[in-house]
């Protein structure tokens, strides 16, 4: 808004004007005109903008407000008031410990480098291991405030430091297996070069024939590679294919099975089974999950594949081998990539290391569960449950 005061002193001066007009014989009406015209441009012009009116000024903030505030934000937040702690969300309350309100924060921390960031008394931020357990790490950004008082945030990096050594070790491990085989493959033929007149046949035969085994071993380790990138890079993407899986896992184990091991194999289903899955990839649990059974199983023992409903809404797959079994140690790490309980007895079988990680990544894409049982002496059993999709759901 604008106020408005009425510019005399120019409509004093623009009525003489039009006085002097009218005495040298213009026209009335015109002057009248002009006067009008002259008069409304004076107000138009006087306005001015309206005084702004202040405000009281005060915090912004009070304690308890700012409480509220921090409270339920899932990254720790702590106010401190000369380094005193007055304020302290519920998820820093959990990550430190109810006990830290009122305390100093240099001895709720307990870490140098985040004592040595508050006693600065400056803005700035620090990395910290160990705050709650022995392989966190943080990052503490502290914002000084008017009044003595800061604003002190915990930003969780444990997680990102996991992955990036879960790829280093990724790319040290591929570089292992990848190099084995490479380097028994360039030192064969290099032999073969050097005495290629003078070698026996026999001999140059078995040369070959280790070649191919291991240029065989080259090709299965890149393709289970390639198959887990592509796994992983679809894990968000829920198959929306409609898959008879009684069908599916009756072909691929009959396959895998094939030629001499054929009688091992004892196969039983409890119905027809539809799953909203992906056909390559399921095919290929199976496949891996049967292979490791006829690999680790006794020789002249029998693979057991069973498919049987699990309540009204799952199946479970069940294969099972009767070889020397697994020490429990081992059970929690065996869906990592490249980890093997024996690694001379899986390299000797054409093991990649990657076969229960594949089998992992495509459970998880399917929604699903992988269990593993095994005793020493006894064998082993890998069981996965899948949603099935019900009659009035495919209707």
């Amino acid at each position: 808004m604008t106020e408005r005061s009425f510019p005399w002193s120019g409509f004093v001066l623009a009525l003489v004007a039009c006085i002097i007009l009218a005495t040298l014989g213009t026209d009335f009406l015109l002057v009248a005109i002009v006067l009008l015209v002259w008069s409304g441009s004076l107000y138009l012009v006087a306005g001015r903008p309206a005084e702004a009116r202040s405000t009281p000024t005060g915090p912004a903030f009070s304690r308890d407000s700012m409480a509220d505030l921090f409270e339920h934000s899932e990254t720790p937040v702590v106010i401190t008031e000369r380094d005193r702690v007055i304020i302290a969300n519920l998820a820093a309350r959990k990550l430190l410990g109810g006990h830290i309100l009122g305390q100093d924060v240099r001895m709720a921390l307990r870490q140098p480098e985040a004592i040595r960031l508050l006693e600065r008394g400056s803005d700035g931020g620090a990395v910290v291991r160990g705050l709650a357990r022995r392989t966190d790490i943080w990052r503490i950004n502290r914002k000084t405030l008017p009044g003595e008082l800061a604003v002190i945030e915990f930003v969780n990096r444990t997680a990102e430091a996991d992955i990036a050594r879960a790829h280093t070790d990724f790319v040290a491990n591929a570089s292992h297996e990848l190099r084995t085989p490479l380097a028994s493959i360039i030192g064969y033929v290099e032999t073969l070069r050097e005495d290629v007149e003078n070698l026996d046949p026999k001999m140059a035969d078995k040369f070959l024939a280790t070649i191919q085994r291991e240029a065989k071993r080259l090709q299965d380790l890149v393709s289970d590679l390639m198959s887990l990138s592509r796994i992983e890079a679809e894990k968000h993407d829920l198959p929306n294919e409609h898959l008879d899986f009684g069908k599916l896992v009756e072909r691929a184990a009959h396959d895998v099975a094939a030629g001499e091991r054929t009688a091992r194999l004892d196969y039983e289903t409890a119905g027809e089974f539809v799953v909203q899955g992906d056909n390559q990839q399921l095919e290929q649990l199976v496949r891996n999950l049967v292979d490791n059974a006829f690999k680790y199983g006794g020789a002249e023992d029998t693979v057991t594949v069973r498919l049987h409903p699990r309540g009204e809404s799952r199946v479970r797959l069940t294969v099972s081998d009767r070889g020397d079994g697994i020490a429990p140690e081992h059970i929690p790490h065996l869906t990592r990539r490249f980890y093997r309980t024996d690694p001379g007895r899986s390299r000797a079988s054409g093991g990649t290391g990657l076969g229960l990680a594949i089998v992992k990544h495509i459970v998880e894409r399917h929604r699903g569960r992988l269990d593993i049982e095994s005793t020493l002496g006894e064998g082993t059993r890998v069981t996965v449950t899948l949603p099935v999709e019900r009659e009035d759901q495919l209707a």
